[in-house]
């Protein structure tokens, strides 16, 4: 059995803290909040953000990351894309040996365009890990909390590291895959929530289910070109980080990123949408984010591109569907270099 320091008590660290603490782990849940550290030792509930659910008794709530991380095996972060360099970089002060970083964020930073992993390798020297894991999957912490059914993806560059956190994880109600992809688990998790954002906007707008069925195809379809850039394998699209990620996110109401889109649908404000939703909503930043790497690398995003106008130039909403309606006419299929199998050839001239 493990000591493992999850570093950020929100309800995703929460549900992870449990499922962790099922399997007979020793869990130190690291929190800002006095309030709710203390509430979780005294009351053995998480009030903000899972207030239905009691928690296991060997999970311990600390307000200081250096207590949470003494003694520590595993570190996991789960902590907004924005927060995880000035908490990695509180931890790393109280690091005494090298230790499995495992992060499950989805996000993608602005202005450095690094994804988590790259983040934390770059905030904490080789010397003090072991190794870097993303877990990542369609996983509402809603459902997880109450040991429902889930599945998700441990992706890491050494797949021993990978099958450590599989190992970490895995149960009945828990069921842990691995994929080496790094990058196309990263970036499939993180982009999900753009689209997300999207097919919430068509739902305020009033739009029914045919505006959602293309907003998440096409909207794969983009995850995928982008993260073929970036040297993703395909067949992780396909999957749980990929597809199986954007299913839940665009169509529960679990999803933060979609309830999000449907305000912003319904005509408000980005400010307003943040103030009333009183949690980060990830995708609003992965949206730039992504906006700037499909430029620099000459990526075609169409609906990346007009959910950012929305968000950061003040576009109206219904105005960015018209436009994505109105683009010029495409092959759906013409991304795809097949050679003597390229679906195109089979068209008559």
């Amino acid at each position: 059995m493990a000591k493992v320091a999850v570093l950020g008590s929100g309800s995703w660290g929460t549900a992870l803290s449990i499922v962790l603490s099922d399997n007979g782990h020793e869990v130190s849940l690291w929190g800002r909040s006095e309030n709710q550290v203390n509430a979780i030792n005294e009351e053995r509930i998480n009030t903000r953000y899972l207030p239905d659910i009691e928690l296991p008794e060997n999970i311990t709530a600390y307000t200081r990351i250096g207590d949470a991380l003494h003694k520590a095996d595993v570190i996991l972060a789960v902590v907004p894309t924005k927060a995880m360099r000035e908490v990695l970089k509180t931890a790393r002060e109280h690091l005494e040996k090298p230790l499995l970083f495992i992060h499950a964020s989805k996000g993608i930073e602005p202005e450095s365009h690094m994804r988590i992993s790259e983040i934390i390798e770059e905030e904490i020297p080789e010397s003090l890990r072991t190794g870097v894991v993303a877990l990542s999957g369609p996983s509402h912490a809603e459902e997880v909390c109450r040991r429902q059914p889930t599945t998700v993806t441990s992706s890491s560059l050494s797949m021993e590291h990978a099958e450590q956190v599989q190992d970490l994880f895995m149960n009945q109600h828990f069921r842990v895959y691995t994929n080496p992809d790094l990058i196309g688990v990263e970036i499939g998790g993180a982009l999900k929530n753009i689209i997300a954002i999207g097919t919430g906007m068509t739902y305020g707008l009033g739009f029914g289910d045919n505006a959602k069925a293309a907003l998440m195809t096409r909207g794969l379809a983009e995850i995928a070109r982008l993260g073929l850039k970036l040297g993703a394998t395909p067949l992780t699209f396909a999957g749980l980080s990929g597809l199986g990620d954007l299913i839940v996110t665009c169509t529960s109401i679990h999803s933060r990123n979609w309830r999000a889109g449907n305000m912003l649908g319904k005509g408000k404000s980005v400010d307003e949408v943040e103030a009333e939703m009183g949690m980060v909503v990830e995708g609003i930043r992965t949206t730039k984010a992504a906006y700037q790497v499909a430029k620099a690398t000459g990526v075609e995003m169409p609906i990346t591109e007009e959910l950012y106008h929305v968000l950061f130039d003040n576009k109206p909403a219904k105005e960015a569907v018209t436009e994505l309606m109105g683009r010029v006419k495409k092959h759906e299929v013409e991304d795809l270099k097949l050679g003597d199998q390229d679906p195109l050839n089979h068209f008559e001239p």
